[in-house]
């Protein structure tokens, strides 16, 4: 290759080729993508475009591995080619020019070693000078000439011609030119088709819409591709992708078939070899292919939204450390209480039972009237689940001029069977694990969400279809970059939410656990050089994301890294204060001109990331929380009748529309078309998850249990 890596990943993603070098030079070193971000803005920067973020520099480790695979591939099959003995200059030219996995394979096809094939057979028949001389197409009496290679194994003409005819077949459907001809035509043309399999259409009723179904393959939104392979998976549709046939066979003949030149005969013998091939061997395999690379784009696109979605719900507004008590609602079994402390700790359990009895209410409020006073509770949280409504118009019949919150249950009950949850309360039940779950989502969303599967959450599109292992790498990028936005702190996190912090990992998280049980909280960072098998490298990832408050130190709470302490001091004795004042003196702040502390180390960037810092140290860039209430008059589907305004908060965000929770424990659908009076191509430019909204309702049909709303008021 003529380019380096750098050259070739800066030229894929149009990015500056010096950035893009540093980049891979800092990801080769140990470096994480949040760290690259934060506190490497001056080695990323370029004149022309600013400092990478975290989505540049993600796309630069894709691509740079996709390469790294690229040409691993490359050497194995210029050794496979080569210890064939057919490896000739031209070919090791083109193979060493192509960037294209794609057209690697294509050049590699002829010589890949398959299992016997009709060509095959053919050649060890001796008829490939026969399906020479019909390639030529100069021979005036081919059934003459096919008679020289007659044999026991070929006994008629007609054998002989159609063994000729299997060489050609192959032979073209393996052509570089012929598959990109006829993969350009799958690019423009490709119509994905989908029936009901036969005796399947009363068990796959879900499919309906797909039974007779045909669209542009280039046109199918990811959501609908996604649900006709579901289909064809569960073995009720029938799908296929192709163009037309004919304009396919027509495009080879061009190809192979001599204008001007050539006998009648030997032409006859070409195009039906043309269409065998296609038919038989080239439309099959690029159908395959098409088949995939649609998969896989509709897959990126279903991951992105699920990644989308869980950024946000990540970075729903937190309660903040409060004392809260919760309630995991039930009818039969009572709503499990929990109340816990600032620090979500559990400090009590028990069981309120709203449903048996008035005389069983009555003590239900008394005993949480007495709760609230004896742990001096801040705010209540209540699962959205079953009993929901219910149990929140209990608790607010008891004016305790308290905060109440509706929060999702999504997963609780996935983290209360978890081995997480058993290490946590080793001795509580699922139930009351679900309860301190829901309370501690009230109080900090993230920290509570990470210890949950994000499949298990409930924010994705057809996300058991996709690539489970894109999916999982997605998501576990997404949460590493809000684990790492919002930072840690260093004294309360679990070893489950220390382990997405940069540059730790689950044994680095549960050594920093180990070492706080055994020597008390952490009173400054330099103390986390202490903590086993966490080195110098590991300190340089981590060290800025994690916060101490009350440190001695007070950049120990905040997002300056320790590296740039020496500069915040400098900045301090500059203006003769102490780092303390710096903090607290906006007028002292002021005064400082950060041109004056560039150096070869430092640059503007970091300098001014350094006082936004200072002016709000270790602030949560997360929203604040508000209270939610919704409509009083709908408890169920049954409540609910067309033109209706109600408050509700998005749930899901789909590539056709938004879930939105409106009170009634069945998300109603406001469809693209309708969340906007202008023409919205993408929801997530008009919502986000947990946004509070208002909506109309449109339809309800109660039989399947759809509610139609709209956000055009």
């Amino acid at each position: 290759m003529t380019q380096s890596f750098e050259q070739r990943v800066a030229a894929r993603l149009g990015l500056n080729a010096k950035s893009v070098a540093a980049t891979i030079e800092l990801l080769n070193g140990g470096a994480t993508v949040p760290f690259i971000a934060r506190y490497r803005k001056e080695a990323t920067a370029s004149a022309d475009h600013g400092p990478l973020d975290e989505v540049q520099i993600s796309q630069i480790k894709d691509t740079y591995q996709k390469l790294l695979e690229l040409d691993k591939r490359r050497d194995a099959i210029l050794k496979s080619i080569d210890e064939q003995g057919k490896l000739t200059p031209e070919l090791r030219r083109k193979i060493d020019a192509t960037d294209s996995l794609t057209d690697l394979e294509d050049l590699y096809l002829p010589y890949k070693q398959k299992r016997k094939t009709r060509a095959t057979l053919a050649i060890e028949r001796g008829l490939e000078p026969l399906a020479n001389v019909l390639i030529a197409q100069r021979e005036p009496t081919i059934e003459r000439i096919a008679q020289r290679y007659l044999s026991d194994a070929v006994p008629t003409v007609s054998d002989a011609l159609q063994g000729a005819r299997d060489i050609l077949a192959e032979r073209f459907s393996e052509d570089t030119d012929a598959r990109q001809r006829i993969r350009n035509l799958f690019e423009r043309e490709a119509i994905i088709r989908s029936v009901v399999k036969k005796g399947k259409d009363i068990e796959g009723v879900k499919f309906k819409d797909y039974f007779d179904f045909a669209e542009p393959l280039r046109r199918v939104p990811s959501h609908r591709l996604l649900a006709l392979r579901r289909g064809e998976a569960e073995g009720f549709l029938a799908v296929s992708v192709g163009p037309d046939e004919e304009a396919a066979i027509e495009r080879l003949e061009r190809q192979f078939v001599a204008e001007r030149s050539g006998t009648a005969v030997c032409k006859e013998q070409v195009s039906l070899a043309i269409r065998d091939g296609y038919k038989r061997l080239l439309k099959p395999s690029l159908e395959t292919e098409f088949a995939n690379t649609s998969k896989e784009k509709a897959d990126r696109e279903a991951i992105q939204i699920f990644a989308d979605n869980l950024r946000q719900l990540l970075l729903s507004p937190p309660l903040g450390q409060q004392r809260v008590l919760a309630i995991d609602p039930g009818y039969r079994t009572g709503c499990k209480t929990v109340c816990i402390d600032a620090q979500g700790n559990l400090l009590t359990d028990t069981v309120l039972y709203l449903s048996q009895s008035e005389n069983q209410r009555q003590q239900a409020a008394q005993t949480v009237q007495k709760l609230i006073a004896q742990y001096k509770i801040d705010a209540i949280a209540i699962g959205n689940g079953t009993a929901g409504r219910e149990t929140e118009e209990f608790i607010n019949s008891l004016n305790l001029n308290k905060p109440v919150f509706m929060v999702s249950e999504q997963g609780a009950s996935i983290y209360s069977a978890s081995d997480v949850a058993r290490d946590e309360f080793p001795d509580r039940d699922v139930t009351v694990r679900g309860a301190v779950s829901i309370g501690r989502r009230l109080m900090d969303p993230l920290a509570e969400l990470v210890k949950i599967d994000p499949k298990s959450i409930g924010v994705g599109q057809y996300q058991h279809d996709v690539d489970q292992m894109d999916l999982k790498t997605s998501l576990d990028t997404v949460v590493e970059s809000c684990v790492n936005q919002v930072g840690v702190s260093l004294n309360t996190a679990s070893a489950y939410l220390l382990r997405y912090v940069s540059g730790l990992g689950p044994q680095l998280a549960g050594n920093i656990v180990a070492y706080r049980a055994e020597h008390g909280a952490f009173t400054s960072r330099d103390q986390l050089k202490k903590v086993p098998r966490l080195g110098p490298k590991a300190f340089e990832q981590c060290a800025g994301f994690l916060r101490i408050e009350g440190a001695k130190n007070p950049l120990d709470n905040s997002a300056v890294h320790p590296e740039r302490y020496a500069v915040v001091e400098r900045m301090a004795t500059d203006v003769k204060s102490t780092v303390s004042d710096l903090i607290r003196q906006p007028d002292l702040r002021q005064q400082i001109r950060p041109e004056r502390y560039v150096t070869n180390e430092v640059g503007l960037p970091t300098l001014r990331d350094i006082l936004s810092e200072l002016a709000k140290p270790g602030r949560d860039p997360r929203e604040q929380l508000s209270v939610f209430e919704y409509d009083a008059r709908v408890r169920s589907v049954d409540d609910l009748h067309e033109g209706m305004i109600l408050p509700g908060v998005v749930t899901n965000i789909t590539a056709f529309g938004a879930f939105v929770d409106i009170g009634v424990k069945q998300d109603g659908l406001v469809h693209v078309s309708q969340m906007a009076n202008h023409y919205v191509s993408d929801p997530k430019t008009v919502v986000k998850v947990y946004q509070k909204v208002k909506v109309k309702v449109m339809e309800v049909d109660k039989i399947r249990k759809r509610i139609a709303l709209s956000m055009k008021i």
